[in-house]
């Protein structure tokens, strides 16, 4: 989503404890209490499973840590990314998603203009797609990647990704990194889909074939269907900017984080009605450029609230915060904190990530989708 690091509404006190956590070496902010040891990262996934409030585990993009962890619904850290003590080859992972036998995790450095595949059993980077730190538009290129799916299709694995800054989605074989179908016009910035685009920042999978796909420029969100056709679009309210990441609930409605101080959330049906909005001013409620916001399978809204270093789960009936990951506006890399999270994604129960799972069980898995 064009992120900017730039932080709203925090004092010059809470921007050095961020500064210092960034470190390879940094722990707890200082003065904080010591965190609970969690179980051994990576040496084996175990899980206690899931609990009224959250259906699963849940990977999380840890973008300003470079980092990648699973924590389950007890706040413990049971898988991540790279493993304690090792150096990251990841810069900036803007969202993370499981692949579609949760054997792999598909993840877009979006400032870093690069696509990254990592095997969940080794931790290992096993597919790179674009070029570290170098924006561009010729193939084998990028210009601010977002939201990087992975399916399986009967011709081999291809990878679709939201290009923001190249106003295109892009379809890669991931075989031959060749680009196989595009949509939108590249470097061509204006609201005509599925022509061209103006900031797409979210390729969601929709059904039968389907893409959902965000844009930040025209504030709404585009069905396109297995042609590349449009076949309804969503305008978001104007009190509201900058959608984030829109995607399909459960029941076929809309649901958009929008990435701006304060933030909102917003679910809308497919024709246009306002169903549920979460936009709280002030408080602990509050948030703060909100990326990406999905309903899970219980109803409860699970969001990225990056600013303010925290994962948060929602009770849409009540609009109160029922759980949180994270210490709200403290950024670090021990056990409970996060810096900047910037992506996430549900792990159901019954699912043994790294084992032999069949497709179908993502929070977008439609039938023949590959996903």
């Amino acid at each position: 989503m064009l992120r900017k690091r730039h932080r709203t509404g925090w004092g010059a006190a809470a921007l050095t404890v961020i500064l210092s956590a960034c470190g390879t070496g940094s722990s707890a902010p200082k003065g904080a209490a010591p965190a609970p040891k969690p179980p051994a990262a990576n040496a084996l996934w175990r899980s206690p499973g899931p609990t009224a409030n959250m259906p699963g585990d849940i990977l999380i993009a840890d973008a300003g840590n470079n980092r990648i962890i699973m924590i389950n619904p007890q706040k413990q850290i049971i898988w991540q990314y790279p493993k304690p003590g090792q150096a990251s080859l990841l810069h900036d992972d803007d969202d993370v998603f499981f692949g579609p036998h949760f054997d792999e995790i598909i993840t877009n450095q979006e400032g870093y203009n690069v696509i990254s595949i990592l095997n969940f059993k080794t931790g290992k980077i096993v597919w790179n797609y674009g070029h570290g730190n170098i924006p561009g538009d010729l193939p084998g290129y990028l210009n601010t990647p977002d939201d990087a799916f992975l399916y399986h299709t009967p011709a081999g694995d291809v990878i679709t990704v939201a290009d923001i800054k190249n106003q295109r989605i892009l379809f890669i074989n991931r075989q031959t990194q060749a680009i196989i179908r595009q949509y939108g016009q590249t470097g061509v910035r204006l609201n005509n889909p599925p022509f061209t685009f103006a900031a797409p920042n979210g390729d969601f999978p929709a059904p039968n074939h389907g893409m959902l796909v965000t844009q930040i420029g025209a504030n709404d969100a585009v069905l396109l269907n297995q042609g590349g056709h449009v076949v309804w679009t969503v305008h978001f309210p104007s009190t509201f900017y900058y959608p984030s990441d829109a995607n399909l609930t459960p029941h076929g409605n809309v649901i958009v984080a929008f990435y701006t101080y304060p933030g909102a959330i917003v679910k809308m049906s497919p024709s246009g009605r306002v169903l549920w909005q979460y936009d709280v001013a002030s408080g602990p409620g509050q948030l703060d450029h909100p990326s990406l916001a999905v309903e899970l399978p219980n109803g409860m809204i699970l969001a990225t609230d990056d600013y303010h270093d925290r994962i948060v789960e929602i009770n849409p009936k009540t609009n109160q915060i029922i759980w949180q990951y994270g210490h709200t506006g403290v950024a670090g890399t021990a056990p409970g904190y996060l810096n900047d999270p910037d992506g996430l994604d549900l792990l159901p129960p019954g699912v043994i990530p790294g084992g032999t799972n069949p497709i179908g069980h993502h929070l977008w898995s439609y039938p023949g989708n590959g996903y």
